[in-house]
């Protein structure tokens, strides 16, 4: 993915109204772990079963971003999805639960640990609409 913070990125519109959860997770203070983590994020390196996943229980965008060792994931998903429902199928899906395993060497999580458990909700504390 283009680094381009502050020329900012393109959001894609939907032909339907969607909602957004913010989530934060920290990742282990060691520059090469960090670095490791970002190229099994990358396009060419994550495995095809997890976007897969993701996508088959109804999400439409996914975006994580870093700054040092925090990590902020956008997830955008049409107005009548549920969260909760949603992440118990997608742990059950082809290799999900076998990544978040792998993820945790390099989160501040405990192995074993799902990725609801692992990523902790945000609340919004101000909007400009």
């Amino acid at each position: 993915m283009e680094n381009q913070p502050l020329q900012g990125y393109p959001v894609k519109p939907y032909d339907q109204p969607v909602k957004r959860y913010c989530q934060t997770l920290d990742l282990r203070d060691n520059p090469e772990l960090i670095a490791e983590y970002r190229r099994r994020h990358s396009e060419s390196q994550i495995w095809p079963e997890i976007p897969a996943g993701i996508r088959e229980v109804g999400i439409l965008e996914m975006e994580i971003y870093i700054l040092g060792t925090r990590l902020f994931m956008i997830v955008e998903t049409p107005l009548d999805f549920d969260w909760d429902t949603a992440m118990q199928r997608l742990g059950t899906l082809p290799r999900q639960q076998e990544w978040e395993d792998y993820m945790s060497i390099f989160q501040q999580a405990a192995a074993g640990a799902t990725s609801t458990e692992k990523w902790q909700p945000m609340q919004r504390m101000f909007h400009l609409y």
